[in-house]
């Protein structure tokens, strides 16, 4: 009985066994405490997107005028562009001009830019092709003359697109194009894939936006907008591009940069 008294003496005024905490092998790390006003430093989640330009609409839209704009890369303009998607591939669709001619400074100049534009990594082009179709004079003379049309682009960009919808391998698709006959394409889409978003940007100097109407798009709830344009002199390729085989490829010099 001493015995016990005496433990339970020395033990008044200490933790009893079951307020002390068990004893550990292992060295208490302590946590940390993130203060409720630190931002998260973690980047936001991007949606892939794949983007589809519709050459001669483009040209015609906002580059015609524009020599200092027309060695255009397209891989860093969207990417600049689009900083909260992911880029994975970039659709280009185009005609080559003049092909039934023997010599052309266009088709030259059209050359060597599909020749820097095949060199990046995310850049695919899909040709379509020029007909020939009969036309008459609307004014006094009537007279009648063949004029070339370009074929397949739109239906190449249509079927491109549906496919890549059902694919799925990005959330975002991203048209760049005024061509209305591509419209019936991106409401198939968005009637039959709502989960993919469909963006469009309509080629067209911002002095000229009040002559296209986008209500198709915006009826469907499709986001249609102006391609900006004034990050287009920021994003040319380099006077020289280096082709994968070595070659080197200038920019015309009818195309001379901004200053």
């Amino acid at each position: 009985v001493a015995f016990l008294y005496n433990k339970l003496q020395q033990l008044q005024f200490k933790s009893c066994i079951f307020c002390k905490p068990p004893a550990s092998t292992h060295t208490a790390i302590p946590m940390s405490v993130t203060s409720p006003t630190t931002a998260s430093t973690e980047p936001p989640i991007r949606m892939k997107a794949l983007v589809y330009v519709d050459g001669f609409n483009l040209y015609y839209g906002v580059l015609k005028g524009s020599p200092g704009w027309k060695w255009l890369n397209l891989q860093s303009f969207f990417d600049e562009l689009r900083l909260n998607d992911e880029i994975i591939g970039i659709r280009y669709f185009t005609a080559i001009v003049d092909e039934g001619r023997a010599t052309s400074t266009t088709r030259d100049r059209q050359r060597r830019y599909l020749q820097a534009l095949a060199s990046l990594d995310r850049v695919t082009i899909t040709k379509g092709k020029y007909q020939s179709r009969e036309v008459s004079c609307r004014a006094r003379c009537r007279e009648r003359y063949m004029v070339p049309e370009e074929k397949k682009t739109d239906v190449n960009i249509a079927v491109s697109m549906i496919n890549d919808s059902l694919i799925g391998e990005a959330q975002r698709l991203i048209l760049v194009s005024g061509d209305s006959d591509l419209e019936p394409a991106l409401a198939w889409i968005r009637a039959n894939r709502p989960g993919c978003k469909l963006h469009v940007y309509i080629p067209q100097l911002p002095n000229e936006a009040h002559q296209r109407r986008n209500d198709a798009y915006r009826q469907m709830g499709i986001d249609v907008r102006t391609l900006p344009t004034d990050r287009l002199a920021a994003n040319q390729f380099p006077d020289k591009v280096t082709l994968p085989d070595g070659r080197i490829v200038e920019r015309p010099v009818e195309w001379p940069k901004d200053r």
